[in-house]
C-alpha cells in the first residue's frame, strides 16, 4: 500500500510525464496507460483521464477521434500542440534542476 509521500511525489510528475508521451508521438488514452504501466506506473483511466482533460484545457494537447474503419471503435486520439511541446521543454528543463537540486542536497552537497 502507498503512503500519502509516495502518492503526492506521483501526483506531481504524472502529468509531466503524459506529456513528454505525447509530445514523442500521439497516443490514445489506452495507449498512454499500458507505457505508464511498462514504466512503472499502475494508474486507472480515473487518474489519467482527468491529466488529458486539464492538458488540453490549457491548449497543450489537441484530441480527435478515430474513423473507426471496419469494425473498429472509435477512439479518441490525442497530440501535442506547438504550445504544449514548448511546455514540454519547460517543464523536463525545471524537472532536470530540480532533481539536481535534490539528489545534491541527499548526496550530503550544498544546492546552488
Amino acid at each position: 500500500m502507498e503512503n500519502r509521500f509516495d502518492r503526492e511525489m506521483k501526483k506531481g510528475v504524472l502529468e509531466m510525464l503524459v506529456l513528454h508521451l505525447i509530445c514523442g508521438r500521439p497516443a490514445y488514452g489506452y495507449e498512454l496507460l499500458s507505457r505508464l504501466r511498462e514504466g512503472g506506473f499502475d494508474l486507472k483511466e480515473g487518474t489519467l483521464y482527468p491529466i488529458l482533460y486539464r492538458l488540453e484545457d490549457d491548449g497543450f494537447i489537441a484530441s480527435a477521434w478515430s474513423s473507426g474503419e471496419g469494425k473498429a471503435v472509435p477512439k479518441k486520439m490525442y497530440r501535442a500542440t506547438e504550445a504544449g511541446l514548448r511546455e514540454g521543454l519547460r517543464r523536463e528543463a525545471l524537472w532536470g534542476s530540480f532533481t539536481q537540486t535534490v539528489n545534491q542536497i541527499l548526496s550530503g552537497g550544498n544546492a546552488q
